[in-house]
């Protein structure tokens, strides 16, 4: 009886160690470690589709409109006056044209490119598919090893996944990114990412957590052609030599282009299928809020002569300052002349002068 109840007390407590072990040890962690939830201003922590409707929604503030105001005026380059650009890239061949630039912003922080491709006889539809299909990226891209997705938010959209890549003699880069795709109007789309961080991912010792990735992009078409333009602003920290990265980029990213662009033409209709009967961002496509929404831009692109003549409108109605000090010559010589206390060669010469004047301003005024 003393050996049963032994047993029976030690039944007991491993039944009890059991139900309540892993409340202690996340208590003792918080304690000791402080709670996972937390994060610094860059990153957002988020749970699994499986979470409470209070954690979803956290889920649904990684990405904002306001994220996608800030991609519109950066591709649109409206915040760019005080940034200085330099030149990376600039190739074309019978398929494609690409241009990169770069700048060190002055605030810190990594290289910001910002980059411009068009692609010949290629859709929206198609383009927006392909950059958004990281499975068949695997097929062409040789340095993603693995891809894999973690949660879609079906609310807004966003969607998480966790993406590992290999460099040279550098341990392989890991990456925990959110993303989320809009459309506007003429088949135009923007989609932007950023990282972040999910429980689905721990961190792993034999990668390289990347702590920032800034991203994003816009597809639309190119007015009177057969072509569509994809132009992106990128900037992340990888952990690499800033100018070593930006020399490796400047010599390989042609060569990385080029493939990209076979990879597009070898994209067929049965990919695209594969890609749009899963869950993802692109099946919860956003709208581009009316307010974001503008076609300006695209009407200067269609027709830019137009655009160029109402510059040149706009300057000629500014008057010069040669202009204005003709004037005031000719409204001091009138006034001289008016006046009779001016001696005869005096107001010959004035007259010479108002002559001259207004013959040279006549051609101006046709």
């Amino acid at each position: 009886m003393r050996e049963f109840g032994s047993y029976t007390l030690a039944v007991v407590t491993l039944i009890f160690a059991w139900q309540f072990a892993p409340r202690f040890l996340l208590l003792f962690r918080n304690y000791c470690f402080g709670s996972t939830g937390q994060s610094n201003n860059t990153t957002i922590s988020f749970t699994s589709s499986s979470s409470s409707s209070s954690q979803q929604h956290r889920l649904s503030d990684v990405i904002s409109d306001l994220d996608l105001k800030v991609l519109m005026n950066n591709l649109d380059e409206t915040v760019h006056e005080n940034e200085k650009w330099e030149s990376v890239v600039d190739r074309r061949n019978d398929s494609l044209s690409y241009s990169v630039k770069c700048c060190k912003p002055k605030d810190g922080g990594p290289l910001k490119y910002l980059s411009t491709t068009i692609f010949n006889f290629c859709s929206c539809e198609t383009l927006r598919d392909f950059y958004m299909d990281n499975f068949y990226r695997k097929e062409w891209d040789k340095t993603l090893i693995e891809h894999e997705q973690l949660q879609v938010d079906e609310s807004n959209g966003t969607e998480v996944g966790r993406t590992i890549k290999k460099f040279p003699l550098l341990t392989p880069r890991e990456y925990i990114l959110a993303w989320r795709l809009w459309e506007g109007r003429d088949r135009t789309y923007y989609c932007y990412s950023k990282e972040c961080d999910h429980p689905l991912a721990p961190r792993q010792k034999k990668y390289v957590r990347v702590g920032l990735f800034r991203s994003g992009w816009r597809i639309r078409e190119v007015p009177g052609r057969n072509s569509c333009q994809i132009k992106m602003v990128h900037q992340e920290d990888a952990g690499l030599n800033v100018e070593m990265a930006k020399m490796v980029f400047a010599k390989g990213i042609w060569s990385y282009v080029c493939k990209m662009d076979n990879a597009l033409r070898k994209y067929s209709a049965i990919k695209r299928i594969q890609l749009t009967s899963t869950f993802s961002a692109i099946t919860f496509v956003q709208k581009v809020p009316h307010s974001l929404d503008s076609t300006g831009e695209m009407a200067a692109i269609a027709h830019p002569e137009v655009s160029e003549e109402c510059n040149k409108r706009k300057l000629s109605r500014k008057p010069s300052k040669k202009l204005i000090a003709n004037g005031l010559i000719i409204a001091g010589g009138v006034i001289c002349l008016a006046r009779g206390h001016t001696n005869f060669s005096a107001k010959v010469a004035m007259a010479y002068i108002l002559s001259k004047l207004t013959k040279r301003r006549e051609p101006s005024l046709h």
